[in-house]
């Protein structure tokens, strides 16, 4: 691996200026790339001075919704909060301290540890196992500009088109240029990936990309990443693990006028004690939230658990009504049981030359866009989505058999392997497919360092929204994202390191620093009655969460209106309240029944930010398409910033937002109505509906 470099040094008085900051935080220094690739215009400061004068926020074109703190009032109070830890919580909880902390272990946080830990100590706590996570399920592969035919302005076009043009132009350049050197390090890291005869990388390419440059370990690629960077990860001596280990909520302090990030409250799974990490600087990088939905190809550990303690903690969170369902996961008919997770069939299959079919046989895709199979996920996922509702199948069907069976089965070898498992042979049949949640584009809002709106506190990966994605990620952008921020925060943390000096953590820590939790009860053995009591409790909160995923998909899922999204905010509050009550007369004790509350009172937390976030946006662009507002508009071409500040009253609790039902869908929320009535959120009638944000964009400034 390369030397960790520190970023170079502003110029007196110079700041980067890409969005907003919540008042009473203080500035950043971010240094500008030297080049800039794109003609466009850059976002705004997020962390520069200027952010902090009342009359630059005005004019910010972010739209900033405001909402009361859901730890106090959705979808949990503070009651509730205390009930939920009620049977886990000690006397006196352990402090351990570390100069880094890292929650997380996929590919950027791992990243990130290795880059930091030859300046201090690191502890590098996770939910499940380290080797837990979305990143080892990452098939297609990780890309960079590599072949002597493409370039960096190429890369960053691609990206562009993809995120329909809401991408932070800077970002997305510093990204592509810095992405090649982040992809060899991780070969001289000792990641092996598919050579050509001659010893080069294997390219291949997907869809949205103009060139192949497509970095690849078969269709294992994640697997093979994580497998290298834990091995170097378990081999360092000031990196420790700590897994098992449920994340609950961010320590924070006020100073000044400044919040700052100490650390995260943690309860170990295994033992039920409770445990603080404090730190100079966290970083989270907990994933994505694809288990708000029912189907959906993100590991169990995916509930969004980063975003959603960031959130309680007033960080500001971004576009989270952007959310990616992958064209293809393997669909699997009521003979087979359901699988937690969906399996994944890579976008490489479709850049390799599979092709799409409806239950007829009949090749459609280029009905739809002239990219054919090779256009961005959002056009694909929208045309097989219209494809089986106008038609009434359950899936449609991708098929590789017409090439070679020995290229097939060597370029996609556990796909093979796993189909063959359900009676598929991929060589001669095609295979059945439907859209599944795959890829949060939204998340914790980020500058060019990683760091956030509070201080201290960074985030990297599917957590963070860094202005790379937009409206809708290119393919093989994540891995890249994630090495290309973590080591961009790698820096940012060491040089805040080095600013605060030896800072004994441990000397302000006390109860008012963290969340209010009932700290004084003792953990008690259960009786047989209150083991019953809380079993019970269980299979309610499963059949909630449940309920909360099929709210998802039906008011926030690939194609929506103003009137589905309503009803369905008003669903999840409802789901609140009873989740509320029964955490009210249920006391936790066992690690599952805990496990399974938080991340239920997490999914809430993701759920309300999605439908808020998309009730916000009046058009459609990339992943987020509202039958209400079918145009995209440059009015429009802004980021959906959310944060919950304590002092403001909450969206969810407005009365004209449920007023009649939603029944005269966008006018009840007491914004200007564009149509005359809200249409459900069904397919359009016509794929030719569809075209308007299916079409090829080649002007940078549509």
């Amino acid at each position: 691996m390369a030397s960790l470099k520190a970023s170079p040094a502003l110029a007196p008085g110079s700041r980067r200026t890409t969005g907003r900051l919540r008042s009473g935080c203080s500035p950043v220094s971010i240094p500008r790339p030297r080049t800039s690739l794109l003609e466009n215009k850059s976002r705004t400061s997020f962390f520069g001075t200027a952010c902090l004068r009342k009359d630059v926020r005005r004019e910010r074109c972010s739209i900033r919704t405001t909402m009361q703190t859901i730890a106090s009032t959705f979808p949990f109070s503070s009651d509730s909060q205390r009930q939920l830890y009620r049977g886990y919580q000690s006397s006196s909880p352990e402090v351990l301290e570390s100069d880094f902390l890292v929650i997380g272990s996929g590919i950027a946080g791992l990243s990130f540890a290795l880059r930091v830990a030859d300046h201090g100590k690191v502890s590098i706590v996770t939910k499940d196992v380290a080797s837990e996570g979305s990143t080892r399920y990452a098939q297609g592969g990780v890309c960079a500009v590599l072949a002597a035919n493409d370039s960096v302005e190429s890369h960053a076009s691609d990206t562009m088109v993809a995120g329909d043009y809401l991408c932070d132009p800077e970002v997305v350049n510093l990204v592509c240029a810095e992405g090649t050197e982040a992809v060899l390090d991780l070969v001289r890291l000792g990641a092996e990936f598919d050579t050509n005869e001659d010893g080069t990388l294997h390219l291949v390419r997907e869809g949205g990309h103009e060139h192949r440059r497509i970095v690849h370990a078969a269709d294992l690629t994640g697997k093979e990443i994580e497998r290298a960077l834990l091995e170097k990860a378990h081999s360092h001596p000031n990196i420790s693990f700590f897994e098992n280990h449920l994340a609950t909520e961010l320590v924070t302090s006020q100073v000044h006028d400044e919040v700052r990030c100490k650390g995260i409250e943690v309860i170990d799974r295994s033992s039920g004690k409770s445990l603080v990490f404090l730190a100079g600087s966290t970083l989270l990088a907990t994933g994505g939230a694809g288990h708000v939905y029912p189907n959906t190809t993100n590991p169990p550990v995916a509930t969004g658990d980063g975003i959603a303690i960031a959130a309680r903690a007033n960080a500001v969170i971004s576009n989270m009504e952007f959310v990616q369902f992958h064209p293809t996961s393997l669909y699997l008919d009521e003979r087979f049981p359901k699988r937690t997770n969906a399996f994944l069939i890579t976008e490489a299959v479709r850049g390799d030359g599979g092709i799409l079919l409806n239950s007829d046989m009949q090749r459609f895709m280029p009905e739809y866009d002239s990219r054919e199979e090779l256009a961005p996920r959002d056009v694909v996922a929208r045309a097989i989505d219209h494809q089986m509702k106008s038609r009434g199948d359950s899936c449609v069907f991708l098929d590789i058999s017409h090439k070679p069976r020995e290229e097939i089965l060597k370029h996609f070898p556990n796909i093979a392997a796993e189909c063959l498992e359900y009676g598929i042979d991929i060589t001669k049949d095609p295979i059945p497919v439907v859209p599944a949640c795959h890829y949060t584009c939204g998340g914790i809002k980020t500058g060019l360092q990683g760091e956030t709106s509070l201080a201290g506190l960074f985030a990297c990966g599917e957590a963070a929204c860094t202005g790379l994605h937009g409206a809708n990620r290119l393919a093989s952008n994540s891995l890249l994202e994630g090495l290309v921020f973590a080591n961009r925060s790698a820096a940012a943390c060491v040089e805040r390191k080095a600013a605060l000096g030896d800072e004994d953590l441990s000397s302000w820590y006390g109860s008012s620093c963290v969340s209010d939790l009932d700290a004084s009860a003792e953990q008690e053995e259960a009786d047989d009655e209150q083991q019953t009591e809380e079993a019970t409790a269980l299979l309610k909160l499963a059949e909630l969460r449940k309920e909360l995923q099929n709210v998802m998909w039906d008011g926030a899922g690939i194609v929506r209106s103003d009137k589905v999204l309503i009803e369905a905010l008003c669903k999840i509050k409802s789901v609140s309240t009873t989740v509320e009550g029964i955490l009210g007369s249920t006391t936790v004790r066992s690690a599952q029944a805990l496990l399974e509350a938080n991340e239920l009172r997490n999914l809430l937390t993701i759920s309300e930010l999605v439908v808020v976030s998309a009730l916000q946006r009046k058009e459609s662009r990339g992943l987020h398409y509202n039958t209400d507002y079918p145009a995209k508009l440059e009015s429009e071409k802004h980021d959906t910033d959310l944060t919950l500040p304590t002092d403001l009253r909450s969206y969810l609790e407005r009365e004209d937002v449920y007023s009649q039902n939603a029944a005269e869908g966008p006018h009840q929320r007491g914004m200007e109505t564009r149509r005359k009535s809200a249409s459900p959120a069904k397919s359009p009638k016509s794929h030719k509906d569809l075209m308007p944000v299916m079409k090829v964009r080649k002007d940078p400034e549509l």
